[in-house]
């Protein structure tokens, strides 16, 4: 693999771990501003709602540029908006911190992804683009943790001083290692959009938004899910989103390996294991041996798709791939959002904690349907020998 992905996976780390960090931070940010935690827990939520809305505007006010430039200027906003979290005086600051830090963010994985695909043979792009999201996977495996630990040990603001710094590393990496090749000279934002007109476009995007916002019915809460019915101490919280976040990784890798000899088959295999486990999960969430192997299992099956998927888009969009790609981004997080709220509406229903498994299950089963749909339109359109 080329040296200039670890750049692209380095920045995805910081990406990463400025998502999900405030998680285990949330008491402390909450005290300083004086709101309560619900408030506080919003900055996650404003977090995605800007990744959701910058990765196509982004991408469209880059389309005709090069994609080297494009990724050092999406990682200086990413640097802006952490310093700005690390000096917010109050809340309405930090948000728009927060927000401005987000907007990097689905624009430079979508762009990403294809620079990443663009240094490798054709049958290596699912590889490359699994090297980057490496960083991702990573990041919620030691960059939440770690970032947590330092944040409770030396103020909230020191971890978002040393993402900034991450994300400087990164940027330095991509100014030294990744190619800067002539934009497209046909590329256009009329080009980008008509990616949007291909069915297989659109059913790749729900296949993300459906199979990937099962895994976030689930994770989100994972707390009550351990602690309350699996019976573990809270303590013991740590080392499950670690081995969690193991099983992130574990999938990611497979999932490419997988993706680049057979793309659909590895898709469809992997959305269907992830709707069977999180199915067993509604089970085995009751006792704590088989509920910490399950949530070893949820996390291999979710990341196993990742690779795939984001391959799936740039394949279905042909040469108009970037904003496609993008957009994808911004459809796994509109699916973490998504599940994640159906798996409230099912707690607040007085259903309990362990159905927002069979929530996530659903929308995996759902994301199944369509990956289905996806592969009979193509067959349809591929002729038989005589």
């Amino acid at each position: 693999m080329p040296l200039a992905l670890l750049a692209l996976a380095i920045s995805a780390f910081a990406i990463g771990t400025t998502e999900f960090v405030p998680t285990g931070l949330l008491p402390e940010i909450a005290a300083e501003f004086g709101v309560d935690i619900p408030a506080a827990g919003l900055l996650i939520s404003g977090y995605a709602l800007g990744v959701f809305v910058g990765a196509p505007l982004l991408t469209a006010a880059a389309t005709r540029l090069r994609r080297k430039p494009v990724l050092l200027g999406l990682l200086a906003l990413f640097v802006i908006g952490n310093i700005g979290s690390a000096l917010a005086a109050d809340y309405a600051l930090m948000m728009v911190s927060r927000i401005v830090a987000s907007l990097c963010h689905g624009a430079f994985f979508g762009v990403g992804s294809v620079v990443a695909a663009g240094l490798v043979a054709p049958t290596r792009r699912a590889a490359a683009i699994a090297m980057m999201f490496t960083g991702l996977t990573l990041s919620n495996v030691l960059g939440v943790p770690l970032g947590t630990l330092l944040g409770q040990t030396f103020g909230w603001r020191s971890t978002f001083w040393v993402v900034a710094a991450l994300g400087v590393i990164g940027a330095l990496g991509v100014l030294a290692l990744v190619p800067d090749r002539p934009a497209d000279p046909s590329a256009n934002l009329r080009a980008e959009l008509s990616a949007f007109r291909r069915p297989q476009v659109w059913l790749a995007l729900g296949m993300t938004a459906l199979g990937f916002g099962g895994v976030f019915a689930s994770f989100t809460y994972v707390a009550p899910l351990m602690v309350d019915v699996a019976g573990f101490p809270s303590s013991a919280l740590t080392w499950l989103v670690l081995l969690f976040g193991a099983g992130l990784v574990v999938g990611n890798l497979v999932g490419a390996r997988l993706a680049d000899r057979a793309l659909m088959p590895s898709i469809v295999g992997a959305i269907a294991a992830l709707a069977v486990v999180l199915a067993a999960f509604t089970v085995t969430v009751r006792a704590p041996v088989p509920a910490a192997v399950t949530l070893f299992l949820v996390g291999v099956a979710a990341f196993a798709t990742v690779p795939g998927l984001q391959a799936r888009v740039l394949d279905a969009a042909g040469t108009a791939g970037t904003m496609a790609s993008a957009v994808n981004i911004g459809a796994f997080n509109l699916g973490n959002a998504v599940g994640a709220w159906l798996g409230g509406l099912v707690i607040g229903a007085g259903l309990g904690f362990p159905a927002v498994n069979g929530v996530g299950a659903a929308m995996a089963a759902a994301g199944l349907a369509v990956a289905l749909v996806s592969v009979a339109l193509e067959r349809r359109r591929v002729p038989v020998p005589a």
